[in-house]
Formats: C-alpha cells, structure tokens, sequence
C-alpha cells in the first residue's frame, strides 16, 4: 500500500510513484508552505476524534498491555497545548520569524531565517504500534516534506491515522508521501534517500548502519537509537514506598522502554550486600507481579523462550547454572551477576542486579556511551544532588524517582536532544 497526494496506490505501482516523486515534491517546496497553524489544528482535531472513539477498533487489537493508558497517551500528545509548549520549549518563540542581526565591531546586519530541513525520508521501527505517524508528524510541525518508510510489522493504523489527518486538512496532503516498501528493497529505499535532505532512523544499532551505508553524501541523519535504563540504589528516604515504586514500574512496562529499568545497581562491592538486597525485593517484585500481569500469551512465550535459550547457551558454553544467583519469584525474577556493564535484561519482570560503588560509577556508565537514555535514582536526601551530577557528567539524559522512569511530560527532550531543532536548518542572508 503506498500513500501519495492524499491518494491509495497498489504496492506494485512503486516504481513509478518514485520516478515522479522527486519533481512533486520539488514543485511543493517551490509554491507552498505548511504553516504550524494548520498542523497543530489538524493534530489537535486528531486527538479529539482519537478520544469519540476512532481508530478504537485498530487500536484495541494491538499488542499492548495497558491499552487505555496507551490511548490516553496518544490524545495528550495531540493536543494543541501540548503541541504549543513542545514548539515553545524546543524551538522558542516565534521561531520561523526572520530576524536582523547587531553584530559587534562595526559588522554589517545579517538576517537569520530558520527554514524546513527539507525533505525527510522516516525509516520507522515496528517495535511501537503508531510511532511512524508520529515521527511524521514532527515533520509537519517543522514545515518538511515527509516520506514514510513503514514498517513491515506495521498493521495499517500509522497510514489510516495520516489519512485521517489529510481529510481534516487537505493541505496536509502534499507534504506526506508513504511506502510499505520492505527492508529487503535496498533499491527503493536508495531512491527515497538520495530525494531527501534528512533521514530518521528509528531501530537498533543494525538499522542505524544500514542507513549509514546508503545515505548520500551530506545528508543528515537522524538516529533515534535504542537507550538503555537503570536504577541506581545509594540508600532510602523511604525503602518500602521506593521499592515497591521501582517494582511497580519493572512489572508495568514489562521492560520493554528505553526508559525502563534492565539493570538495578547497587552501591557496594559486597556480594552479601547484593544477596539481601535480592532477598528484600523479590517480594516487591511478586506483589507488582499480580497487580500488573501479563495480559498476552505473547509476552509470555517470549519470557519463557528467553529464559531457556540463556539456559542453553550456557550450557553450550560449558558453564553451569548458578540457581544461588538467581532469586526466582512468580512471573518474576532477579538474577544476582558478577559482573558490573550496563545491559538488557531478559525482560518481562527479570531483571539483573550488580555491585556498582560510587568511585566506578562513571567510568562504567562511559563504556556504554552512546546507550545511556534513564537511571531511576533511589538514595538518601543528602546524596542526590551528588549523585545526579555525576551520573549527568556521565552521558545519562535523564534522572527521575523510580515511579517515574517511563513517565513522559510536556516539553521533554528526546534522548538528550530535542527533535523539531533537527528537523530544522539556519539561512544567513545578507
């Protein structure tokens, strides 16, 4: 299925779809623009017709636990508040505006005129339902022409809720282009991005060389890369309240955010010390368990193959299973580990728990620079300001209480940036 000028093509009329696409879009570039007004009244439209109940039908069938608050997620983000204070806090006022220059030292003026990037090619990851529309999304704010590449797990909502979007304003229409093109179309894909001045990459690290490869030369991309969180434990204000906080958010996002928690740390070289950490959380962890269980017998079958394919290759290594290490609860589980990385547990309510004393706190967060996305910092009152600032010197991007580590909020940074300033480029004119 291909999307182009508001219009439903067969995926067999690609080729030639993509012979004219570059001179439609250089003929929208030329003759229109797409004012933030008109986005942000569409989107805000969007939302409330999202909240009567369309796409309830769609929505309802995806893999999500949690499905209200997931909806309730979406309709905050589309509200023309939200768009407004993302705009604001991102981009600051009247950002588009052309402004005059007073440089010092007799220079002359020079006028700033903030400008679309472009055209941008969205290479979306199919781990979140409904996530390429919003990437495009972000590309009409900033004014860009937008091409879609989706994902093949996508099931039709990203192109019905675009569709839904170009029927509130049929401006809209000019500025979104979308192709169910494979992965595997090495070639489409090339012809995609040799038409654009930016590529947004969502995935892994795999996704992320891919475009690498083929981008053109001087084409900016954009990587929107998988994060890794963590808890960070340094003493208590309120060990129950904190820990059962901490559970709560394992068990609820079933580790599957880049803002969740893989790995607690604690601060202590003593083995003992971990032990009875393990001993008191477990049953934190069951009780989170019951109050948020697995609702699909996906999620279930993936825990279950993970658990006996580390058991295999283990085994296929020569080691041994080390039952003392690991404190097995039900639907739960935390596994004591020897060494002190940063890295992705097992997930699904099984998480790793490692000694990591404050003196080697920095230098382990830097070898994974790069990854470093949420840590869930539990401490004594005294120690947070410390504690905050060096894992901030680190690379980490945010620091929030462990209730909160997959919290989102108005005017958030995405992974330490924020994303409409890079779909955006500064023309000097003298």
């Amino acid at each position: 299925m291909i999307l182009s000028k508001s219009k439903i093509y067969d995926s067999k009329d690609l080729n030639i779809i993509l012979d004219n696409l570059e001179a439609e879009i250089n003929k929208t570039r030329m003759t229109k623009t797409l004012s933030f007004e008109q986005v942000i009244a569409a989107t805000d439209k969007l939302g409330q017709k999202i909240a009567n109940g369309a796409f309830i039908d769609e929505i309802s069938q995806l893999n999500i636990d949690g499905i209200e608050k997931y909806i309730d997620t979406i309709i905050m983000s589309l509200k023309r508040e939200n768009i407004e204070y993302k705009v604001k806090t991102e981009l600051g006022e009247n950002y588009f505006e052309t402004q005059k220059t007073k440089p010092p030292f007799g220079q002359k003026e020079i006028s700033i005129r903030p400008m679309p990037l472009g055209t941008i090619l969205h290479i979306a990851a199919g781990n979140i339902d409904g996530l390429p529309a919003f990437s495009v999304a972000e590309g009409l704010i900033t004014g860009n022409v937008n091409i879609l590449k989706l994902p093949q797990a996508d099931n039709g909502l990203s192109i019905k809720i675009i569709m839904k979007l170009i029927e509130i304003e049929p401006e809209i229409s000019d500025f979104v282009y979308v192709f169910d093109t494979p992965s595997s179309d090495l070639l489409a894909i090339k012809r995609m991005a040799e038409i654009s001045d930016g590529i947004v990459v969502w995935g892994g690290d795999v996704a992320v060389s891919a475009v690498r490869q083929f981008a053109p030369t001087g084409c900016k991309i954009i990587e929107w890369g998988h994060k890794l969180g963590f808890a960070y434990i340094s003493g208590y204000e309120d060990k129950d309240t904190e820990l059962t906080a901490l559970a709560e958010h394992i068990l609820s996002t079933k580790q599957l955010l880049c803002s969740s928690c893989q790995t607690i740390f604690i601060d202590t070289d003593s083995l003992e010390e971990l032990h009875i950490f393990c001993a008191d959380f477990l049953p934190f962890m069951e009780a989170a368990a019951l109050k948020y269980p697995f609702e699909t017998i996906d999620a279930l079958a993936e825990r279950t193959l993970r658990r006996y394919n580390e058991n295999l290759e283990n085994i296929l290594a020569g080691g041994t299973k080390r039952d003392d290490m690991v404190y097995q609860g039900k639907h739960c589980s935390l596994k004591i580990c020897p060494d002190k990385k940063l890295e992705l547990s097992n997930m699904f309510g099984n998480c790793f728990v490692k000694g990591l004393p404050k003196n080697e706190l920095f230098s382990t967060l830097r070898e994974k620079k790069g990854y470093l996305q949420t840590a869930g910092l539990i401490c004594r009152v005294e120690r947070r300001d410390e504690l905050s600032d060096l894992l901030v010197r680190s690379g980490v991007v945010r620091i929030m209480r462990a209730a909160d580590m997959s919290l989102t909020f108005c005017g958030e940074a995405h992974d330490g940036e924020y994303a409409l300033r890079r779909y955006t480029r500064i023309v000097n004119m003298q």
